[in-house]
């Protein structure tokens, strides 16, 4: 009697599922839509954010290319003064 029970439980299930099943993909669709959509949005504002940070890196070229120059230069001869003398090698 107790595996009677069970299978018309999972019978019953079974029904519930089937009946829900159109809801269930309709939910299912709009959420793919909806995602679809914000995905869509998300990316054209990256787009545009790429666009603003290389137009301004574009227009900022003339002053911070010279200006790493000047600090590529420092940093080179700062190392070529640092270095320090090598080990005495003893006979």
């Amino acid at each position: 009697m107790k595996t009677f029970l069970k299978i018309l439980l999972v019978a019953a299930l079974l029904v519930v599922a089937i009946k829900l099943s159109p809801v269930v993909f309709v939910a299912a669709v709009v959420g793919l839509l909806v995602a679809a959509v914000l995905g869509a949005i998300g990316l054209s504002l990256v787009a545009g954010l790429v666009a603003v940070v290389l137009s301004l890196v574009a227009a900022l070229a003339p002053i911070w290319i010279p200006v790493l120059a000047i600090m590529g230069a420092i940093s080179l001869f700062k190392k070529l003064n640092d270095r320090p003398e090598p080990p005495v090698m003893a006979a």
